[in-house]
């Protein structure tokens, strides 16, 4: 009887201490695998690149771990084959995440989108400077791109046509996408910007492509940033393209001082002197008739819409307003544009505006 309650007893025993073990090992797992990895009470971001090793991930990951998060996260990574195969991207380190979690997002690429930010930049270069800063591709990876003729031809555009390609917007799109995966996207955002609000009926209603109709925006949006009156210089410009008679048996030039900005390369300039008219360039429209062979910059959807939308009207001449308010004075006649040019350039001189 006493030898089966020391059976009993040992039984009991080996039970509880096994239990104990158990339970012991559970709550190791549980804290090294399942807490939170992250010793922060705020969301934070590591960006893996191609040339980036396990270890690489460890030193990224470090400034944001808690020492257990570390150490299950380095076990799980040590046991696994992600040395073999490290997932570029952008990966948040969230609170209360925990070290399994984070591990599995990393090893299978699931990455956390940015919003990335089209500009309104006046060049391509300078987009693929900005861009470049923003994304895991560099400027020059995707100045290569937005310059390869091949490339962007299947997307119909040229490189002087190619700024009509973006739409200035906020994109949700993953770190590490390409230059060519960039492009696609922007295709598809231009087509589905194109279809909304009937844009692409109106284009084609003014006999106008939708390049062409950014490309006179960008001319406006460097005129005037007062939207309200983007609209009435839209019309503006468009009688001149419209103008046949004896002396403009090809349209009036547009004469827009922005191109010849964009001709000398030189966007400080105040003043257009009258030398300066002459630039042999193919966006210089003093020399020109018609629109220039590309936008000027990267068009505002309030410049695309100003064109869609001009406001008829019958002015031909229009000259910045002497008080500097961004606005212009309208004339029908160039006697009454001389009258106005003469106001401004006297503004200009009290100023010392050279």
């Amino acid at each position: 009887m006493k030898r089966k309650k020391k059976s009993a007893f040992k039984a009991k025993t080996y039970l509880y201490a096994a239990a104990l073990l158990g339970a012991f090992i559970c709550g190791m797992v549980y804290y090294y695998l399942f807490s939170s990895f992250s010793h922060s009470t705020e969301s934070h971001f590591v960006y893996i690149d191609d040339d980036d090793t396990q270890d690489s991930v460890f030193a990224k990951l470090q400034p944001y771990a808690s020492r257990h998060g570390m150490s299950g996260f380095t076990a799980l990574a040590r046991h696994s084959s992600m040395n073999d195969k490290v997932r570029t991207g952008r990966y948040e380190v969230a609170p209360g995440e925990s070290a399994f979690t984070l591990f599995r997002r990393m090893k299978n690429g699931v990455q956390t989108p940015l919003n990335l930010t089209i500009p309104e930049v006046r060049t391509i270069d300078r987009l693929a400077a900005v861009l470049g800063k923003k994304m895991m591709a560099d400027s020059a990876q995707l100045m290569a791109a937005f310059t390869d003729s091949a490339v962007i031809a299947s997307w119909g555009y040229t490189h002087q046509t190619l700024p009509a390609l973006f739409v200035p917007n906020t994109y949700c799109i993953y770190w590490n996408s390409t230059p060519k995966a960039l492009l696609e996207r922007m295709a598809k955002e231009h087509a589905r910007f194109w279809e909304a609000d009937a844009r692409k009926e109106r284009a084609a209603a003014m006999q106008l492509s939708e390049t062409e109709v950014a490309t006179l925006a960008s001319i406006i949006d460097e005129e005037t940033a007062n939207n309200a009156e983007k609209p009435m210089i839209a019309g503006m410009y468009l009688n001149r393209l419209r103008l046949r008679n004896a002396e403009y048996p090809k349209g009036m030039p547009l004469q827009a001082d922005p191109t010849v900005k964009f001709a000398c390369g030189d966007f400080s300039l105040k003043r257009i002197y009258h030398k300066l008219l002459f630039i042999d360039s193919p966006y210089n429209t003093y020399m020109n008739p018609g629109l220039p062979p590309g936008p000027i910059k990267i068009a505002s959807v309030a410049g695309i819409d100003a064109v869609l939308h001009y406001v008829e009207h019958d002015y031909l001449y229009m000259c910045a307003k002497e008080d500097f308010s961004g606005t212009h004075n309208f004339a029908k006649t160039y006697p009454e544009h001389l009258l106005n040019a003469a106001k401004y350039t006297a503004a200009l001189n009290q100023r010392g505006i050279k």
